[in-house]
């Protein structure tokens, strides 16, 4: 019998850490979107904002990520940290982004529930359960994302 609870115990100290999805922020229409609202998709979360510069270079490979995928689960999701919502609405519309952007400018709660965010572009990958599976630090390819998320979409 103890050889099966430490089993278990040692299983659950492997096991992924739980996503934070109790949050909520406006979107760039100014309409309340909650991050609960998209539990049983794999969700791509960005940390991002408009005047950084390795962000703007990884939302055009989210923007064919999102196309790709979408219809098989993916929901990628921008939570803009520093900006407006002129700034985002305006950066969102002129790159044709496909993919909600919620604004979560002086929200450091949402910081902390996925600390360490100590720089962005920060890129968290969630499963189809709720489970925080990877964290990409500063820019990754697309084709590591995708790497990740295609084994996910199928679970």
């Amino acid at each position: 019998m103890r050889v099966i609870a430490a089993a278990l115990t040692a299983a659950a100290l492997l096991a992924p850490p739980m996503a934070k999805l109790d949050f909520s922020f406006k979107d760039i229409t100014g309409k309340k979107v909650s991050l609960s609202d998209f539990k049983g998709k794999v969700i791509l979360l960005d940390f991002w904002a408009t005047w950084c510069v390795p962000c703007k270079q990884e939302i055009p490979g989210f923007i064919e990520l999102q196309k790709k995928y979408g219809d098989r689960g993916l929901q990628i999701i921008g939570l803009s940290v520093d900006d407006s919502m002129n700034m985002a609405k305006t950066y969102a519309t002129q790159m044709k982004m496909n993919y909600p952007i919620l604004l979560a400018e002086g929200k450091e709660d949402i910081l902390k529930a996925y600390d360490p965010i100590p720089s962005i572009p920060v890129s968290i990958i969630i499963d189809r359960g709720g489970r925080i599976v990877s964290r990409h630090l500063g820019i990754a390819s697309m084709d590591l994302f995708e790497k990740e998320i295609v084994p996910l979409l199928s679970r």
